[in-house]
């Protein structure tokens, strides 16, 4: 698997058809494919709320959600361009997101190389002080998440 080289939503050269898109988050990386006319296809997963969410396709600068993007450079995929936009687009709609075995960089391996492998899992799973953190953050983004909803809908906020 490759190293990401830095590519910004600003700039007007728009990434390869196929490319391998990665955006940062508190406490790790997110993953999509692009497929052309600044959108991407990716796993939304736990990208919302620590809500689980299906396979969508959303502009570029919704996947980017304020933060840099980079095409990670891949090598030697057996899927590019066309071919790894159709793998993206059949699984629109699935919905069996799974964090340590089926999340948005196992989606992206698998649409560019037949097989689902995830580095931050990976990672993770090598140092455990690593994953500890990175569930930390979760939990935090969890708990974060449900304050807002309650305090959304509560009877002073009506006033």
């Amino acid at each position: 698997m490759g190293t990401p080289t830095r590519w910004s939503v600003e700039i007007a050269t728009e990434p390869p058809l196929g490319a391998h898109l990665v955006t940062p988050r508190r406490g790790y990386s997110h993953h999509g494919i692009y497929v052309g006319d600044s959108k991407v296809v990716h796993y939304a997963g736990l990208c919302s709320s620590l809500r689980v969410c299906a396979v969508e396709e959303l502009s570029i600068v919704d996947f980017a959600a304020g933060h840099a993007i980079w095409v990670k450079q891949e090598r030697c995929p057996e899927y590019v361009g066309q071919d790894a936009i159709r793998r993206a687009r059949s699984r629109l709609g699935e919905n069996r997101y799974r964090l340590l075995t089926n999340n948005c960089e196992h989606f992206c391996s698998w649409c560019l190389f037949g097989e689902s492998h995830s580095e931050q899992v990976r990672q993770c799973i090598a140092h455990p002080y690593m994953a500890i953190c990175t569930a930390m953050i979760l939990v935090k983004r969890f708990l974060e998440s449900r304050s807002k909803v309650r305090n959304k809908f509560a009877p002073e906020s009506f006033n």
